[in-house]
């Protein structure tokens, strides 16, 4: 078993767990930064370490494009590339489907791309996308997918569901055979074993959810991922169906939400069963000079802090707090200096990291329903 639950809250459904990979191991609930291109936004890997980074998040899709296959092989994989050995999950471009429409086709073979930076058409199959994660040699991988708007009909949202399933299949018997690419015998593609997540859809219909839900575990994959949310929807709906899905995955294997990642719904989302979170917020926001604190949230850029010498966050410890006041971060913002990005989202980053420990040690220690209360009432109380 890659997967080990320590401990099961005794008043919700949040829960401690590790997860093993052949780069180390995670604890869960866990937030991977998002370094689609190979690279977490103006932070280095050792910036990513000291603020306890357990894994990073790559892009398939992106690294197939640039810098191609072949570069990143002769690198001798993915991590040797970016200088990152810890644990590395790869997006499969699913999501690309969905957030490039007007550049893309989708059939039940594959998805046909045509590259947003030169304009050159690809033809994807999703055995395609397993052997190019199996080329980046990623810790997990995930299969493509299709991803649906919101709102979506109901037909609309089943042929997506279909297809992914179809999909889904596929990947799990290619990642199987190892060896055999394209009806070729090779070699093994990786010396460790990837794990592979399978992904639920089936946009906002309760039964859509449930059946794909059930059809995708009797496929045994590594791990299920809920994909599909926070793509329009009310927040709400998306955590109701968060809930949902949840309620039909097993419980001694890991439960990856894809994309979401505002803090209030970290919290939220941790009590209903969800081990691993993904998304851009810490970085995007940070470079447009907004940073994530204890009480809330703050712009700094704006001009309330002009003379204001105190920390970011006073609570918090990283780099930015113990030595940069929020009038230095205004002023490098306000004279366009890179500096001034870089700390913001090195803070946010701390502060998302931080919060996962903190929500580890309220699990275990069972009192996550009192952590909830209060960490939601202070952070809440500055957005009102």
């Amino acid at each position: 078993m890659s997967f080990k639950v320590l401990h099961q809250h005794s008043k919700s459904n949040a829960r401690v767990g590790k997860l093993l990979t052949s780069h180390g191991e995670i604890d869960t609930p866990c937030f991977m930064p998002v370094g689609t291109q190979g690279t977490v936004k103006t932070l280095s890997p050792q910036e990513l370490i000291d603020a306890g980074a357990q894994i990073t998040l790559a892009n398939a899709y992106h690294l197939f494009l640039r810098p191609g296959m072949e570069v990143i092989k002769k690198a001798g994989g993915l991590h040797k590339f970016m200088s990152w050995f810890k644990p590395i999950l790869t997006d499969s471009g699913g999501y690309q489907i969905f957030s490039l429409a007007l550049l893309r086709k989708v059939s039940d073979e594959g998805v046909e791309f045509q590259s947003h930076f030169d304009g050159f058409k690809h033809f994807l199959r999703p055995e395609d996308v397993i052997s190019i994660q199996r080329d980046l040699d990623s810790d997990i991988i995930m299969p493509l997918d299709e991803c649906v708007h919101y709102p979506c009909s109901k037909d609309s949202a089943r042929v997506a569901m279909e297809r992914t399933l179809d999909w889904a299949r596929r990947s799990k018997t290619v990642n199987g055979e190892r060896g055999t690419v394209n009806g070729e015998d090779e070699k093994p593609y990786t010396e460790h074993r990837q794990l592979l997540f399978g992904i639920v859809q089936g946009s906002t219909y309760e039964d859509l959810r449930k059946e794909c839900a059930k059809r995708i575990v009797d496929m045994h994959f590594d791990g299920y991922a809920i994909g599909g949310v926070s793509v329009g929807e009310p927040g709400d709906l998306m955590a109701d169906i968060v809930n949902i899905t949840c309620s039909f995955l097993p419980l001694d294997q890991p439960r990856y939400l894809m994309g979401v990642g505002l803090p209030e719904d970290i919290i939220e989302l941790v009590d209903m069963g969800v081990d691993m979170f993904d998304c851009v917020v810490p970085t995007r926001y940070g470079r447009n000079g907004t940073a994530f604190i204890s009480e809330g949230k703050i712009t700094v850029r704006n001009s309330p802090y002009i003379e204001d010498f105190t920390p970011l966050d006073k609570e918090c410890n990283c780099y930015t707090c113990r030595n940069f006041s929020r009038a230095y971060l205004r002023h490098l913002f306000n004279t366009d200096e890179i500096l001034g990005l870089r700390l913001v989202s090195l803070h946010n980053v701390n502060f998302y990291l931080n919060l996962m420990r903190n929500i580890r040690e309220a699990i275990l220690q069972d009192r996550y329903i009192e952590f909830k209360k209060y960490f939601l009432g202070r952070y809440r109380n500055r957005q009102k």
